[in-house]
């Protein structure tokens, strides 16, 4: 190298401008057998190369050191022995000795928005080069002049370790050698066309410091000894569509605290969580993202770490810990995700090399207002690639059963929330987004491909078609849609008083004409008791003892209507107050008999459904119910049929007014007898005790609603009953 173009790039280095620094520094060939070894060390005042004492030459007013002569027993990756203003001694290899580590298929793979594991090359790992133990750094930045890892290992100097960069793939690579895990890191950036500077968190970081400190942490190998095998082993055969799923859905940091008020660890939450569950009845636990997020009152939906549990519960580890106990308990494990958006946070994705990167520049497509949030640019290849990763390193590196992909609606519809001229139209003219309905289909066949078993629910708020239906069927590819229209209209229904309910006696029967077009969830859900809409409890019209009358019979004909079922924390037994992230539930309004009783109606309604192959064996099809009548309007009554194979069905009745209703007769498929197995106005449960007794019930041979036999029944007030035949 010319010494003019020398001197231009120590310049260069020095003022942390050089787009190559490999080109600059490390070992270079001389002439004949000589080699020169360039370093850039601020701070240091001197420094020399450990094998063969070989002191180097301080250029003259800088901090860049150089030595010349014979390199032929000179190591390829020699040590480097400094000392600084304090006089303290430190000791390095040389990180720009060593040749680059990424491999081409994972660039190219990357580039075509095909990898389906980014983060076990992006990101940092430990690593091993040449026999030498290190930590690999790699970012993609594809509109940066310059890349620096900094942290307190080089006093957060974005001179002393810039990056390498891999063609025109805009990936950045550094092995820094003998780094250990546990480091504070961070990414700084300088945009190649504004100069702009800026200091990032990494994307595809595993571990991250707690909030507010934004730094990332570099992981330790996972080595965590898994004990689920058992349970991996079956979800791959996973018989879903015909087994009971009940989900109790939970925000980890107001669930419970410790006895300072301090949040539970992964591990304490894990057993307390588990036995609660276990006692209650569910099937699985879903988590709201405890992926990392800079803003409590967010509860995790602006994400910054794709990556990484949040550090507020504990480590990696931990979490891992959490899901293992979940699994040998017999306990499934969903989380939410959120693919949708993602904060604007300065150390976060937001023009993460100073150019929108992840997100699109025009703000008619790139950005939510509603949330002040920006949208991915799902038509970007390298962005599918991130993204894809993230869903199966959850999946796959910490066996979570499933996920619940948030704001799916959002991402479907170009217009969503936005007025006229807000929005751009895509390439026909239409509202639909078409590069985000591709990436949706690619994901779920991407994760199926890669996860058999798990599972992939959409909360999506519109009628768009075939959201549960496979791809090769011009469907999305979701297994679960959470069936927001039964969830809204059977609300509306309820919180009319009942003697208003004939007239609306519509919302309650609707949800059949569409049952069976998805594979329906039936939440009740964070977003139902959050934003003033008050508890599930005070939605319900009259007197206290009416509200949890109304409220038990709507937990019975949400867990024997068809569809998967979702109760979000405290509503299984009626907490009085709208939830607050910032708090804990109100356990202590399990002091009071209602609320005892709401609580063991939950337990009881979980423990039919899983014992009754009538409520679960056919969720999606029109063979697993049968209206026995819905016309009865006038009596605000509605009864039905539920039902398995080989003769198994139960009767649900449900009186929604609170006039018990006397020698009312439904019609029922066969003589015989029947007996009541539920009855939500028991007073084990905090109601009247109105109803059919525990003694058996005989059909007559009375034709009744186009039935050979009948029964006739005493229907307790705003309550639901289900009847078995006796056998």
């Amino acid at each position: 190298m010319p010494q003019s173009s020398l001197a231009s790039a120590l310049r260069q280095i020095a003022e942390a401008r050089h787009h190559d620094p490999f080109s600059v520094l490390g070992r270079h060939h001389a002439e004949g057998n000589d080699a020169v070894v360039r370093v850039f060390l601020p701070g240091a005042a001197e420094v020399r190369i450990a094998e063969g004492d070989r002191v180097m030459a301080r250029k003259p007013g800088s901090d860049h050191f150089e030595w010349r002569g014979d390199g032929r027993d000179l190591p390829p990756h020699y040590g480097l022995i400094w000392r600084d203003g304090q006089g303290r001694e430190h000791f390095a290899r040389d990180p720009y000795t060593f040749m680059p580590q990424l491999g081409d298929l994972d660039l190219h793979l990357f580039a075509e928005g095909r990898h389906r594991h980014a983060g076990s090359f992006l990101g940092a790992h430990e690593h091993e080069a040449d026999g030498v133990a290190g930590v690999l750094f790699a970012v993609w930045a594809p509109n940066a002049a310059r890349v620096s890892v900094v942290g307190d290992f080089n006093a957060w100097d974005g001179r002393r370790h810039p990056m390498r960069v891999r063609g025109g793939s805009g990936l950045w690579e550094l092995f820094i050698p003998d780094l250990e895990p546990g480091q504070i890191y961070k990414y700084e950036i300088r945009n190649r066309e504004s100069g702009e500077i800026l200091l990032k968190a990494d994307p595809y970081g595993q571990r991250h410091e707690l909030r507010p400190r934004t730094g990332t942490i570099v992981p330790h190998r996972a080595g965590y000894a898994w004990g689920d095998g058992d349970w991996m082993a079956r979800r791959r055969q996973y018989d879903w569509q015909h087994q009971p799923m009940s989900v109790y859905e939970v925000h980890l940091g107001s669930w419970q605290r410790d006895a300072e008020g301090g949040f539970l660890d992964y591990r304490a939450a894990a057993h307390r969580l588990v036995d609660y569950v276990l006692d209650m009845g569910f099937t699985h636990v879903e988590l709201l993202p405890i992926t990392e997020h800079p803003y409590d009152p967010s509860w995790g939906y602006q994400v910054t770490g794709y990556f990484a549990p949040t550090s507020r519960f504990g480590d990696p580890d931990d979490f891992r810990y959490f899901v293992d106990h979940c699994h040998r308990n017999g306990i499934g494990v969903l989380l939410d995700w959120v693919p949708a958006h993602f904060p604007k946070d300065a150390h976060g994705l937001a023009r993460f090399d100073g150019t929108a990167l992840y997100e699109h520049a025009d703000p008619r497509l790139g950005e939510h207002k509603d949330w002040s949030t920006l949208i991915f640019n799902f038509g970007r290849n390298e962005v599918k690639s991130f993204l894809l990763s993230s869903a199966v390193f959850w999946l796959e590196e910490m066996h979570i059963d499933g996920l619940r992909v948030d704001a799916v609606a959002s991402m479907l519809y170009l217009d969503y929330s936005r007025e006229e001229g807000e929005w751009v139209p895509n390439a026909h003219g239409g509202r639909e987004n078409l590069v985000a309905i591709d990436f949706l289909r690619e994901l779920n066949v991407a994760v199926h491909q890669q996860c058999p078993g798990i599972l992939m629910i959409a909360e999506e708020s519109t009628s768009w078609p075939q959201v549960s239906r496979p791809t090769y069927l011009g469907g999305l590819g979701f297994d679960l849609k959470w069936n927001m229209g039964w969830m809204n209209d059977t609300l509306r229904y309820m919180a009319h008083q009942p003697v208003h309910r004939q007239y609306h006696h519509g919302m309650l029967t609707f949800s059949m004409l569409y049952c069976f077009t998805e594979n329906f969830m039936l939440p009740f859900s964070h977003d139902e008791v959050v934003h003033g809409k008050g508890s599930m409890l005070h939605r319900m019209p009259g007197d206290e003892w009416q509200k949890h009358a109304n409220l038990r019979a709507l937990y019975a004909y949400q867990f024997t209507h068809p569809g998967k079922k979702l109760l979000f924390m405290g509503t299984e037994f009626g907490q009085g107050r709208e939830w607050d992230s910032t708090g804990i539930l109100d356990w202590y309004v399990l002091d009071y008999p209602l609320h005892q009783g709401m609580q063991r109606l939950v337990r009881d309604l979980n423990r039919l459904y899983r014992a009754e192959p009538a409520l679960h064996r056919h969720e999606f099809d029109w063979q697993g119910f049968e209206w026995i009548d819905c016309n009865d309007a006038q009596q605000s009554v509605i009864s039905y049929l539920r039902k398995g194979n080989d003769g198994e069905q139960l009767a649900v009745v449900l009186n929604l007014t609170p006039v018990p209703r006397r020698d009312y007769r439904i019609g029922v498929p066969c003589g015989g007898r029947y007996r009541e197995v539920l009855n939500t106005d028991a007073a084990v449960y905090g109601g009247s005790d109105v109803g059919n007794g525990a003694g058996l019930l005989e059909a007559e041979e009375k034709p009744w609603m186009a039935r050979a036999h009948s029964l006739v029944l005493t229907l307790p007030p705003l309550a639901a009953i289900v009847l078995a035949p006796a056998g």
